[in-house]
């Protein structure tokens, strides 16, 4: 039987989807997992699940119901030893052949693949090699601008979302720290400050990789989140050392 693929928004419903363009019972389908969903930004799922399945090969699933036939009838008319463990046998070569096909054949290292494998080495090291040499040849982005940027986008971003904040920022060389102050700004914090993270991100592209600037360091602040975190660490650190 030829393999199916199936894309869906989760995992279970392409298994599900799967299995109904089979027409079959989940143990009479063999099915592997591509690709799944994985976590994104404010806890959304980025992407899509992937499977492929194909109907469980027959010769595998008549031997499974002549192994079970067998043991039943073992049981009923108290078959010998030595069958018992000839079906036991069975069952262990069974399962390995299983995790075999379900593997599928190995793939021999060929001197093309490993001239190929070489030669794609080469390549991202030339990549890598150029986008140095690009970020070594570009114009440098003014610090003034990179904030500038920052605070304008996060200005539009608490506006959009009906709230009443105020964007401060300074500079200490090449370091750019934006604090936003108001009310009802915890939602921008989040649990352990992952909200804050992500939104510290989401600015960071608006500001630096759009603008080709690989010199700053830029860090937002809600709140006062960031600072009364540091300040506790602080005082930690101090109550531990006293404590010695």
């Amino acid at each position: 039987m030829e393999w199916v693929t199936i894309t869906a928004a989760t995992l279970e419903d392409a298994k599900s989807l799967a299995l109904d363009q089979l027409g079959v019972a989940p143990e009479d389908a063999e099915i592997e997992v591509l690709e799944e969903p994985k976590p994104g930004l404010f806890g959304r799922l980025r992407g899509e699940a992937k499977v492929r399945a194909r109907v469980r090969p027959t010769s595998v699933r008549e031997t499974s119901r002549r192994e079970r036939g067998g043991r039943d009838g073992e049981r009923r008319g108290g078959r010998s030893r030595s069958r018992e463990r000839g079906a036991r046998d069975g069952r262990d070569g069974e399962r390995r052949r299983e995790r075999s096909d379900s593997r599928g054949p190995a793939r021999e290292r060929t001197p093309d693949r490993e001239r190929s494998a070489d030669d794609g080495d080469v390549a991202r090291d030339d990549d890598v090699s150029d986008n140095r040499r690009r970020r070594e040849d570009a114009p440098k982005v003014p610090v003034t601008t990179v904030r500038d940027a920052a605070t304008t986008f996060l200005d539009g971003l608490f506006q959009a979302a009906g709230l009443s904040a105020t964007v401060e920022s300074s500079i200490d060389g090449e370091e750019i720290d934006i604090a936003v102050q108001g009310d009802n700004l915890t939602m921008f914090v989040g649990p352990r400050g992952a909200t804050l993270t992500n939104l510290q991100d989401i600015t960071r592209v608006v500001s630096q990789r759009r603008l080709g600037d690989h010199d700053t360091r830029l860090r937002v602040d809600v709140g006062g989140y960031r600072q009364r975190r540091k300040d506790a660490l602080g005082r930690f650190a101090l109550k531990v050392a006293n404590d010695v």
